[in-house]
């Protein structure tokens, strides 16, 4: 039966395409149920393929067109079965011609591979010779290397590995202050020798402290001065503290020099008192010593912030009160021997108590530190 004046390819297309996802609108709620209008060729098509109404006029619309097209493509000789064949020719072709160059590639990267192994002799394998390569990249990858590291690397590469700018930096990266620094060096210098003298009188210090820093003197590597004794001290951290402790104990002149190498500007006071006492360590009892300490930390502490002393109205007694409270704090808070913590309130209460001149709120921000960092004196 045909419905329309066209070809029965048309009605087979569009009972092909099967029934649509979503149903027409308007034949499901223009029209109510008893009140469809009469149906008509559209309609009988439609119902036999199970599509709305008003897109199945559309839908033939589209499958008319496409017959039409699918005819023309039959003429000029372009079907359907040979735009696929030509397609499947088309990505077989592309696919060669990739995996052409893929090998290509890979053949470059074999041809580069045995470029490279047939330039290498027999004396270049394994570790790469530093004397082949230029000399700023050669005393770089040397200087990531300690001094036993470098004296074994002496013996391959002698000429490298006993320049002066390696042990110079070396010397000036472990002990950074040294008065022979800044002398003229004298006949026969060598900073090679001057790191194993540095090194020889580190070990003595750590023994006898007053026998090492004779040791330096000896080999005119510190003078007889308190200032530069204690500009190496500060910079080097081989002493041991606890003979520097013992050796500071009995020099306060180096003290007092040491003291004053600190700078404390714009820092909070528990801060600042974590970094003095980890150039100088505390001692592990109370005593004089410590008084001795905090006395000369809470000068240095006022001296370098004199704005902040005048604003919260701190002198260099007050700071001290301060700093003994929040060594007593750290312990309370720190032992595990203490069972019933100091609460805030308490802390600035009894604080309060000592130095009435403080505020509330600056006692609170001392307690809280500690309470979040830890031990000041740790």
């Amino acid at each position: 039966m045909v419905i329309f004046n066209s070809s029965i390819t048309t009605v087979l297309y569009i009972a092909r395409r099967g029934p649509q996802p979503t149903p027409c609108r308007g034949c499901s709620s223009l029209f109510p149920p008893g009140e469809a209008p009469a149906p008509t060729r559209t309609r009988l098509v439609a119902a036999a393929v199970g599509i709305g109404a008003c897109t199945a006029g559309s839908q033939m619309g589209q499958g008319l067109w496409r017959v039409a097209r699918n005819q023309q493509l039959q003429h000029q000789g372009y079907s359907g079965q040979s735009y696929l064949s030509r397609e499947h020719g088309r990505r077989i072709t592309t696919n060669s011609i990739s995996n052409a160059s893929h090998r290509k590639q890979a053949q470059g990267g074999i041809d580069i591979y045995h470029l490279l192994k047939t330039r290498k002799s027999k004396e270049q394998e394994g570790f790469i010779n530093l004397e082949m390569l230029p000399p700023e990249l050669s005393f770089t990858i040397l200087s990531y290397l300690n001094a036993t590291d470098l004296c074994l690397a002496s013996c391959v590469w002698q000429d490298l590995a006993n320049d002066e700018l390696l042990w110079q930096g070396l010397c000036k990266s472990t002990w950074g202050h040294c008065s022979i620094y800044n002398k003229n060096p004298p006949l026969g210098f060598s900073f090679r020798k001057l790191y194993m003298q540095l090194d020889e009188g580190s070990l003595t210090f750590n023994a006898n402290p007053h026998e090492g820093v004779n040791y330096f003197m000896s080999k005119g590597i510190l003078d007889d001065s308190s200032k530069e004794i204690a500009k190496f001290i500060f910079c080097t951290r081989t002493l041991n503290w606890k003979k520097l402790r013992i050796y500071l104990d009995g020099r306060r002149d180096v003290l007092d020099d040491l003291v004053t190498l600190h700078n404390f500007r714009n820092q909070f006071l528990p801060n600042a008192l974590r970094e003095f006492f980890r150039h100088i360590h505390a001692p592990e009892e109370r005593g004089e010593y410590l008084e001795t300490l905090i006395t000369k930390f809470s000068h240095r502490f006022c001296a370098c912030n004199p704005d902040l002393m005048r604003e919260l109205g701190l002198s260099p007694d007050a700071v001290y009160v301060l700093c003994y409270s929040l060594i007593l704090l750290s312990i309370d808070l720190t032992s595990p021997h203490v069972k019933n913590k100091m609460s805030k309130r308490e802390f600035i209460r009894n604080t309060r108590r000592a130095a009435q001149n403080i505020s509330e709120d600056f006692v609170g921000h001392l307690y809280d530190n500690i309470y979040l960092i830890g031990h000041v004196a740790a």
